[in-house]
């Protein structure tokens, strides 16, 4: 994948295909440490320890619609590459955190990409499930809580055009705020 952004996507996919009811996804860029760290953490059904050792080899998938699963390992690489580190912690009935480190300033880590547009399709196409996106820079950050907003619109759908188009809006401005134009 040419941005983890959507290394993000596939995790979290993986994460709402779990049955999780809740997931947060942490984006934290620190400048003195020189580390990217991207953490998605979910309520999901969890994997067993036989199936969080094998979750890093590309022939190994627990679903049925293909024989390999390339996400997971590729995203390992991806952090592994550029001095950093992952990781993945699961509890059958719990759920799962993964964790992967990248080096800020590597030559080989690749860009963040479109963080927004990501958080947007996952909160605007997946209803059931609530997302608390942390997006921080440095001692800068934003929250977006999707238990907020549901509060807020009393049951409008996300996926209501105004609304849809707002939560878009929402993260965009937030995300500039926060990274005062830095590509990361």
């Amino acid at each position: 994948m040419p941005e983890l952004s959507l290394n993000v996507l596939d995790v979290t996919e993986n994460s709402t295909r779990a049955k999780a009811t809740l997931v947060h996804i942490r984006v934290i860029a620190d400048h003195s440490a020189d580390t990217l760290t991207i953490q998605i953490e979910d309520n999901g059904c969890g994997m067993t320890k036989e199936q969080v050792e094998q979750v890093t080899d590309p022939f190994f998938t627990t679903r049925t619609t293909r024989k390999v699963g390339l996400g997971i390992p590729f995203y390992k690489y991806a952090a592994e590459s550029t001095g950093g580190s992952f990781s993945i912690i699961s509890k059958v009935g719990e759920g799962t955190t993964v964790t992967a480190v990248f080096g800020l300033s590597h030559i080989d880590r690749m860009p963040l990409g479109d963080m927004s547009s990501t958080v947007h399709t996952l909160v605007v196409y997946h209803p059931e499930t609530d997302f608390v996106y942390t997006y921080r820079v440095d001692d800068r950050e934003f929250i977006l809580d999707t238990r907020e907003l549901k509060e807020i619109l009393e049951g409008v759908p996300f996926s209501e055009p105004e609304v849809s188009r707002y939560i878009m809006e929402y993260l965009t401005e937030n995300k500039s705020e926060v990274d005062q134009g830095v590509v990361l």
